[in-house]
């Protein structure tokens, strides 16, 4: 898949700013077949970024999230603020 099919948006909520301070992480709303690591490679590809962890989560409304932390060299506010974001 191309990684603008699998990556639909980020999500900015007060839980997902508090999550990129403390813990160097974004959430971002994701295709629905999309595995853990055809989104790692999605947004290593998309941000140039090294990518930690990612973990995934549908939610009751059927949406599929994707709460990916980012290496230590490469903080979460400054892939927020290249999307705009912050």
């Amino acid at each position: 898949m191309e990684p603008y099919a699998i990556i639909k948006y980020p999500l900015s909520t007060e839980k997902s700013l508090r999550l990129m301070e403390q813990e160097n992480k974004l959430i971002f709303a994701v295709d629905k077949k999309a595995n853990r690591n055809e989104i790692r490679k999605a947004i290593e590809d998309l941000f140039k970024v090294k990518v930690v962890k990612v973990n995934t989560l549908i939610t009751s409304a059927g949406q599929k999230r994707a709460y990916v932390k980012f290496s230590s060299e490469t903080p979460a506010i400054d892939v927020a603020t290249s999307m705009n974001i912050m």
